[in-house]
């Protein structure tokens, strides 16, 4: 893995609002905007995996909302902390999704040439 790549994930990540997530999939298709960053969904998860849990990871989940049980059980009182959008299996993703907008996309890029 592009060690790059994975200061990309985790700059992003960091970067996510709270209250809002991003799926592993969304983080690789924005990062892709950029030629530098390719990956995908697999990628990320893996990054996510072995990162050292100083990320606002549970703002990072599967496409359909979830996490594994272990981590949804650690992830709940931060998502009920920021007022995540969340339902019993995880969290509700039509109304939780980061949906980024041409500033943010600006703060993006700024942040990942810094």
């Amino acid at each position: 893995m592009q060690e790059n790549y994975r200061d990309a994930v985790y700059a992003l990540v960091r970067l996510i609002p709270p209250g809002t997530v991003l799926a592993y999939g969304d983080i690789a298709e924005i990062l892709s905007e950029w030629p530098n960053y390719r990956g995908g969904p697999r990628q990320v998860a893996k990054i996510m995996a072995t990162s050292d849990g100083q990320l606002p990871w549970w703002r990072v989940v599967r496409a359909n909302g979830t996490l594994p049980p272990d981590l949804a059980e650690q992830a709940l009182p931060h998502w009920e902390a920021e007022q995540t959008p969340v339902r019993d299996e995880g969290v509700r993703m039509k109304v939780a999704r980061w949906a980024p907008d041409d500033a943010d996309f600006e703060n993006i890029e700024r942040t990942l040439m810094s």
